[in-house]
């Protein structure tokens, strides 16, 4: 069964996404504002689909903790599925994305048509200044930017560097952070195909203000939160580091 509902996931994929950005494309004079609204058409029936045959829902905790305000959105990330249901969860939020992803067919030019934020993550300091300067603009025009600090996907029960660009666009803008831990690769695997029934738990930690912080600090801060709870929704994949731990405090 789990492969006979990844494939008809996939088979309503391919089928909708063309069709859908067909019509995009054909709209590309709307304002940026009504193109996003109208994104969240094929949205709804991914998300649909994600919940119903793949069978694969959620719960958030902490929603309260979202500010009524813009904010920058440092979200831990395992895989396509919260590129989905982030935008049920946040109101209209803008991604932070590479710019390469512009050369696929009808998902990249869909993304070309969305008032995201692509850049060139080989751009070095480059890139750093591009998230700034653009994500400050997504901001003062509503959205709340969604930055996955690792930089890509990575596997349940694992973390890689977190870089400072959202902790950065934090500082030049005044918009508070919000760290999200999730833990969507149990379900739904970085490339995997085959996709496991399941519960995801996202969990939304207490907005940081990043009047006199540094990006640094409020990168560490973000990352310690998000890491901590990871182990908190996760705690089957932290178990050798716990029983490490405690054999060293033994010792």
């Amino acid at each position: 069964m789990t492969f006979l509902r990844s494939a008809l996931f996939m088979l309503a994929l391919v089928v909708l996404t063309p069709l859908f950005v067909t019509v995009l494309l054909l709209l590309f004079w709307l304002p940026a504002l009504q193109r996003r609204r109208f994104v969240m058409g094929w949205v709804h029936p991914a998300a649909w689909l994600t919940k119903h045959l793949l069978r694969i829902d959620y719960r958030v905790i902490g929603r309260e903790h979202i500010p009524a305000r813009p904010c920058v959105v440092l979200c831990k990330h395992q895989s396509a599925w919260e590129t989905i249901m982030l935008q049920e969860i946040f109101r209209l939020p803008s991604f932070v994305y590479k710019r390469e992803l512009h050369w696929l067919p009808f998902f990249g030019w869909g993304l070309w048509l969305m008032p995201f934020v692509g850049i060139d993550r080989g751009a070095g300091k480059q890139a750093l200044m591009q998230v700034a300067e653009r994500g400050k603009q997504r901001l003062a025009e509503g959205y709340p930017v969604v930055i996955f600090p690792e930089g890509t996907r990575v596997p349940p029960g694992q973390k890689k560097r977190y870089k400072v660009g959202g902790a950065h666009l934090a500082v030049q803008s005044g918009a508070p952070v919000v760290p999200v831990a999730l833990n969507s690769g149990e379900c739904w695997g970085r490339k995997a195909f085959f996709k496991r029934a399941g519960l995801v738990t996202v969990s939304i930690g207490p907005a940081i203000d990043p009047a006199g912080l540094s990006a640094e600090d409020i990168s560490l801060r973000a990352e310690t939160w998000i890491e901590n709870e990871m182990r908190r929704i996760s705690p089957r994949l932290y178990r050798d580091e716990t029983s490490s731990s405690a054999t060293r405090a033994a010792a």
